[in-house]
């Protein structure tokens, strides 16, 4: 198949494939007579494998270490999963931030209910975001 039919199949972009080609994640095709890439099913099903592994967060270093494994005959799966381990364990962290910076904008929320903006005099600074102990007065 060509490179056109190959992205409608794979919901790629064309240019996506070829770059997938320079960075060595798919093989280079085979050339029809005419000069045109030439792909095959296991082409379609690398490249959907590849979108199917970007869409569940891995990057594409990842899923070439992935397809390494494969297409040396091992297994993958540990190596998968710690991969994933990995990212959960980012995202833990990435909420437990976002958690806290809730609990900031909160805080100043709050302390903006308790404020009376008649007392915000200061050119520079608002008292929203001043600490307690610089409170314009």
């Amino acid at each position: 198949m060509r490179i056109g039919e190959l992205a409608e199949l794979a919901a790629v972009p064309a240019g996506t494939i070829r770059y997938y080609e320079s960075i060595e994640l798919l093989d280079e095709p085979g050339r029809t007579a005419s000069g045109y890439r030439d792909y095959s099913d296991a082409d379609l099903e690398r490249l959907r494998f590849i979108r199917e592994a970007k869409a569940s967060g891995l990057t594409l270093v990842e899923v070439a270490s992935v397809l390494e494994l494969k297409d040396s005959g091992e297994g993958s799966c540990e190596h998968t999963r710690a991969l994933l381990a990995r990212h959960i364990d980012d995202i833990d962290q990435q909420l437990e931030a976002l958690t806290r910076a809730r609990a900031q904008l909160v805080s100043l929320s709050q302390r903006a209910d308790s404020l009376d903006p008649a007392l915000c005099t200061d050119p520079h600074r608002c008292q929203v975001i001043s600490t307690a102990g610089d409170e314009i007065t």
